[in-house]
């Protein structure tokens, strides 16, 4: 009885090692340059958002079409 789950358990094992083996290896540094976005504010509220969800608008950045119409009259 011992020896089978001796068997038992060393095939887990070796189960486990191989699929640990397979799985590739995460660059950390190259997700961390594809994840960075630069951080604007807002020009009449003060919120910070990522660039590409900022309206531009005479130089100026806006986080809604409220605050880009308020501003600009």
């Amino acid at each position: 009885m011992t020896k089978l789950l001796f068997i038992i358990a060393v095939t887990i094992a070796l189960v486990l090692w191989f699929k640990h083996m397979g799985r590739p290896r995460r660059d950390l540094d190259a997700k961390k340059q594809h994840d960075v976005e630069d951080m604007v504010r807002c020009k009449v509220c003060g919120v910070n958002m990522p660039r590409s969800e900022a309206l531009l608008a005479q130089g100026s950045i806006y986080c809604c079409e409220e605050h880009r119409r308020r501003d600009l009259g």
